[in-house]
């Protein structure tokens, strides 16, 4: 099965910023698993500013501090990914927004990618923060990853984040929230009603990623969104057991797809 995994910034860093070297590790685990079993897996990795933090000990002032920051920690980023894949060629992947949206640009990124997949290679997929302005930034690591989704044809899109899946109301604030598991499609109600919160040091919140499912749907792939500190979360949703998680269908109407404004 060919599987986009995104992993957000909460999964891999801590309150501080810093990169954690043992979520690494244990997400990396589940990784060379699914490569292991003939999975076809592209990682969209967030965590390089907290890796560039942990390298220089800076934590940023503005935007610019941020791309340089993030310049840095890309390479840590892709050597702890390494370290904890022997045997699996790791390769980096840059993407801006015109690079999935234009012709050349586009064909660019799909062979390159294909090729690396028919090669048994890993692709760790991330925004190049450091050629982009806000004009042109995709802007949130789930929009890219549903991107990428689409670029390649995937039949699942894995959403990794600090939650278990999609509730009624935010469950930190709100002890009456209860948890949903499924989703037929995303509506512009639902978008609504997730206004986006984030963390620190992330870029996107619920919203971006009932966004990002939206954007599958579009494609007839399949979404999950679920709590990278599930243990074995990545095995278990591969082999279909039971998680507790919030799983978006494939869409079936396209009355219903919400208008990405």
């Amino acid at each position: 099965m060919r599987v986009v995994v995104k992993i957000g910034t909460s999964s891999i860093c801590g309150d501080d910023g810093l990169l954690m070297e043992e979520r690494v590790q244990d997400l990396a685990q589940q990784m060379a698993w699914a490569c292991e079993h003939h999975h076809e897996l592209i990682v969209v990795s967030s965590g390089a500013v907290g890796a560039g933090i942990g390298q220089t000990g800076r934590h940023p002032m503005d935007l610019v501090e941020k791309q340089a920051l993030a310049a840095i920690g890309q390479a840590q980023l892709i050597q702890a990914y390494q370290r904890h894949l022997p045997g699996i060629a790791v390769a980096q992947i840059l993407l801006t927004r015109a690079d999935l949206e234009h012709g050349e640009g586009r064909d660019n990124a799909s062979n390159t990618l294909q090729r690396l997949l028919a090669w048994g290679a890993l692709p760790i997929v991330n925004e190049n923060d450091t050629v982009t302005h806000e004009e042109i930034r995709i802007g949130d690591n789930d929009t890219l990853a549903a991107r990428v989704a689409q670029l390649v044809h995937a039949e699942l899109l894995v959403l990794l984040s600090d939650v278990d899946g999609l509730y009624t109301a935010d469950p930190r604030t709100s002890p009456h929230a209860q948890h949903i598991s499924r989703v037929q499609w995303v509506t512009d109600e639902m978008l609504a009603q997730h206004a986006v919160s984030r963390g620190p040091w992330g870029t996107g919140g619920m919203q971006t990623k009932l966004q990002a499912a939206a954007l599958a749907q579009e494609s007839r792939i399949r979404t999950v969104l679920a709590d990278s500190r599930t243990p074995d979360v990545l095995m278990h949703l591969l082999q279909g057991l039971p998680l507790r998680a919030t799983y978006f269908l494939g869409q079936e109407n396209p009355d219903h797809i919400p208008s990405m404004e």
